[in-house]
């Protein structure tokens, strides 16, 4: 794909001049959605930790969920998402992504993004918990992607924005000398182990999800959390931090990645068997395979106690490696075809619902700040996400965030201190290893599977609690990327363990042997530095967010 617009060096001198307008951290659907409609309005600073082509939204094979037959199709679409989201899902914010998503699609559309049609017409399938078929796709199983290289084309024709790669975010810079704390840009680490620091009048963190803080995950190795540990640590608060739900079918074989077979296998008819060859769903739901997520995940893991679980799609009367040719081509490295072998599958970690709390047009509880996509949480997604609303969120909530952070900078008018030497004492004294860091990452990742998973109890999360102290001890402190990373993912596993400890009910995807039913009531939580605190509604907390 040919750049319009050179990605910038990774240099100071080659930054815009300070002030830069909007600072954009992830370079996803959220972050690049935002991007286009900052850029009508002053310079943009897109900063991602990898090649612009790798992020959480060039992984999702799903599809994107969108109504695009009217009313009544944008009601049902509404009801999926909140009964998907078990008694937590937040009404304005449900309404805003199923009301707005037909725009955010159409626009997708007038820039190129190719998706599937079947006699020149739209193909839509379904998917688990839809009450019908609204699930666009791309390429079979590649939607993700084509959706990226979609938005970053368009992205790459404006003038005001500059793209800069391999650049990891170490802190938010915080501004505290009018009473108020305020986020006033960021340091950065650069791809050769420079620190920029980059002033800004507001900065969207749009860095996606959390996944690498289990050791089985759908997510590529970018997805450690960074964007909601900085903001944590500079203030924000963060919600929902419990909810994390794990995909039920991801592949399971030893020695193998935890490749993720699309939620779509099961909307084209697929099974799932356990080791005696039997059909087991009809036992946990009426929907059957095509339950939600955390009731199918949570099923396998128990039909898995026996033996492994599969996929089976023999029965299926289609040409499947034409359906599906990315995960055909996968499972070639392992001598397997959909339409003539059953595929062994466990559950893995795979989407957070919660990550720093905002308002329906993305204000965080930090002036200046932002975020968007799987980093934030509107309660949009309540305790449980409907399959294939992740992309229709990014698009819908990235343009809410830009319009915020736009009219807010234009009455924001703080004077931004000098350049001063970042604060790096985090990584002072320590010459961590490559082999220790990796070392010290796996031990937080394996503990958190085994203790804070996909099934808690207080035993299990008050033994994380004293890992995580002792992991505390020896944290990485070389700074690099990975050490960053480490730091970043500690942070995440704290807030996931601290919000599922407090929360004495099972909810969606978050399941508790020791407290296995519903509250009364239906309370998100929320975590604001010392304190956690439960209560009804999200947006209730959010109504006097980032005055300007």
């Amino acid at each position: 794909m040919p750049n319009a617009v050179p990605v910038v060096d990774s240099t100071p001198s080659n930054l815009p001049e300070p002030p830069l307008d909007f600072l954009v951290i992830g370079a996803g659907v959220a972050g690049l959605s935002a991007a286009i409609r900052l850029a009508t309005a002053g310079s943009v600073l897109v900063v991602t930790k990898e090649e612009l082509a790798e992020s959480n939204t060039a992984y999702a094979q799903g599809g994107i969920a969108v109504a695009m037959g009217g009313e009544e199709d944008v009601a049902l679409h509404l009801e999926d998402t909140i009964a998907a989201g078990d008694g937590l899902v937040d009404a304005e914010a449900a309404g805003i992504l199923v009301e707005q998503g037909p725009e955010r699609v159409e626009e997708l559309l007038e820039w190129g993004t190719a998706f599937d049609r079947e006699d020149g017409e739209l193909m839509l399938t379904r998917e688990g918990a839809h009450s019908r078929s609204r699930i666009l796709h791309a390429n079979g199983d590649a939607t993700g992607r084509e959706i990226a290289v979609s938005l970053l084309r368009h992205v790459q024709k404006l003038p005001n924005v500059r793209l800069l790669e391999w650049t990891t975010g170490i802190d938010l810079l915080v501004d505290s000398r009018n009473g108020q704390r305020q986020i006033i840009g960021a340091t950065l680490l650069d791809g050769e182990g420079g620190v920029l620091t980059v002033y800004a009048r507001a900065t969207l963190i749009a860095s996606g999800g959390a996944g690498q803080v289990y050791s089985d995950t759908t997510n590529p190795a970018v997805a450690t959390g960074d964007g909601i540990a900085m903001a944590w640590r500079a203030g924000a608060d963060v919600s929902d931090m419990e909810f994390y739900q794990f995909h039920p079918t991801a592949f399971s074989m030893p020695n193998a990645p935890r490749f993720l077979m699309s939620e779509a296998l099961r909307g084209e008819g697929a099974y799932l068997i356990n080791a005696r060859g039997e059909r087991f769903m009809e036992r946990y739901h009426p929907l059957l395979e095509l339950a939600p997520r955390d009731v199918v995940a949570r099923a396998i893991t128990r039909e898995g106690m026996d033996g492994p679980v599969y996929l089976d799609m023999r029965h299926v009367a289609k040409d499947l490696t034409a359906r599906f040719p990315g995960i055909s081509q996968f499972l070639r490295k392992y001598h397997l075809d959909l339409n003539r072998d059953i595929i062994p599958v466990r559950p893995a970690a795979h989407y957070l619902m919660g990550g720093v709390l905002t308002d329906v047009h993305g204000r965080t509880t930090l002036a200046g700040l932002y975020a968007a996509g799987e980093a934030a949480c509107t309660g949009v997604h309540g305790a449980n996400r409907l399959a294939s609303n992740s992309l229709l969120e990014g698009l819908v909530f990235g343009a809410l965030a830009a319009e915020s952070m736009i009219s807010d900078a234009a009455g924001r008018t703080s004077i931004f201190p000098p350049k001063t030497k970042p604060d790096l004492s985090a990584f002072e004294g320590g010459r961590t290893s490559d082999a220790d860091t990796e070392r010290w990452i796996g031990d937080l990742r394996g503990n958190m599977w085994k203790y804070a998973g996909l099934l808690r109890d207080a035993d299990g999360m008050g033994a994380m609690q004293h890992v995580l102290k002792s992991l505390a001890t020896s944290m990485p402190r070389a700074l690099s990327r990975r050490a960053i990373e480490a730091r970043n993912l500690h942070a995440i596993a704290g807030l996931i363990v601290r919000s599922a400890f407090g929360r004495c009910e099972s909810r969606g995807a978050h399941y508790r042997h020791d407290f296995p039913e519903h509250d009364a009531i239906a309370q998100h939580s929320i975590l604001e530095r010392d304190q956690l605190r439960f209560q009804p509604s999200l947006q209730g907390a959010t109504t006097a967010l980032n005055g300007v």
